[in-house]
């Protein structure tokens, strides 16, 4: 078995809230958005009940990230794809 170096996971409450600032990175919508976390393992080191490192965040607003995370109109190709753009 090869062993990996441990995740170092970047928290920051600040972070989060400066992201929340911005326009969503999906539909440009303002005023509604919120730091969304990457759902892939790649892209941030989400594990079982973790969040993805916070530097591991986009700007959505709930529609878009919902949308994202789980929704049925997009294949996991797309809804990745998506999150990466943004």
């Amino acid at each position: 078995m090869i062993a990996r170096p441990k995740q170092q996971y970047f928290r920051s409450r600040k972070h989060l809230m400066n992201v929340a600032e911005l326009p969503c990175q999906n539909c440009y919508i303002e005023g509604q958005t919120q730091a969304a976390h990457s759902n892939w393992v790649d892209l941030g080191g989400k594990a079982r009940g973790l969040k993805a490192s916070d530097e591991y965040t986009a700007a959505l607003c709930q529609s878009c990230h919902q949308e994202i995370d789980s929704g049925a109109r997009l294949s996991k190709d797309q809804r990745r794809d998506l999150w990466v753009m943004a």
